[in-house]
């Protein structure tokens, strides 16, 4: 059997783990050729961990100085959500962890996992060297790199990454800095007038100039769809469309249960505002 190109995800949290934790790790469960690093400042004991999710422990002030240092001027990571705009630079900011492997993914943890071999395939990844989850913009829940010194490197060729690291203010670099209502309705982010350069902008003009190879299609499930199933390590949409994970951003604004899951079985519901056993 041919060797599976290697991924390592990479998250960044901080703070208490969310209710969502236990469906993240239990989808991760059904992925063992995919490696999960979760970088956090949180020593509590995580239940039911599978053993391709690894752990890194890093306080905020340390990747803060990792990352001054790698870059060479001073960043501003003064609250955690602001690591959203560092994430096309985790690959520049944390080769240690990717040294061994053939792509490297930006993740979240409000994410279940469908069977993400099933659309990651060897001639889908020979093909691509960045691939988005959407057709309009560069996703920021989760999107696949070539380790390689051009896409671990990438973001630098945005004229405002120093700007956006260098200021406390959340720009949305690694997605569309926040147009993405517009790019829905189908403008191009050419069309679109935003304070910055973002991630988007320069991956799109990548492509149409050939200098990468990129893929941008709508391969996740998200918003307040309902007739969604998790089964046995697929997300289900509808009993008949697959997607290569389910993003619980919607969700999690409306559904909060006060005691998340001990256990989650191998088949539950995703509904529009709550997921049921």
């Amino acid at each position: 059997m041919p060797k599976l190109s290697s991924i390592a995800s990479i998250t960044c949290w901080y703070g208490k783990f969310p209710w969502y934790l236990p469906y993240f790790l239990h989808s991760c469960a059904f992925n063992p050729t995919v490696d999960f690093f979760i970088i956090t400042d949180n020593y509590e004991r995580i239940d039911n961990k599978p053993d391709n999710v690894k752990i890194i422990y890093k306080t905020l002030d340390e990747i803060k100085a990792i990352a001054s240092r790698k870059l060479g001027f001073k960043v501003n990571i003064d609250y955690p959500y602001k690591l959203c705009d560092f994430k096309p630079a985790y690959g520049f900011l944390f080769p240690e962890i990717i040294q061994d492997y053939d792509f490297w993914a930006q993740s979240d943890l409000d994410i279940i996992f469908g069977d993400i071999r099933l659309f990651l395939t060897e001639e889908f990844l020979n093909s691509y060297d960045f691939i988005s989850m959407r057709h309009d913009y560069t996703t920021g829940c989760f999107a696949l790199y070539r380790n390689n010194e051009k896409m671990n490197t990438f973001f630098m060729k945005s004229k405002d990454y120093k700007l956006v690291f260098s200021n406390s203010k959340h720009y949305c670099f690694d997605e569309c800095n926040f147009a993405w209502d517009p790019l829905t309705y189908g403008q191009s982010i050419f069309e679109i007038h935003t304070e910055i350069v973002s991630f988007t902008h320069l991956v799109k003009a990548a492509q149409i100039t050939k200098e990468i190879r990129a893929h941008f299609d709508f391969i996740i499930i998200e918003g307040y769809t309902g007739d969604v199933i998790f089964e046995n390590g697929k997300v289900i949409y509808k009993n008949e469309y697959e997607g290569l994970l389910f993003h619980l951003f919607w969700i999690k604004k409306t559904y909060s249960p006060k005691t998340p899951p001990k256990k989650i079985p191998n088949t539950y519901k995703i509904g529009p505002v709550k997921i049921t056993h």
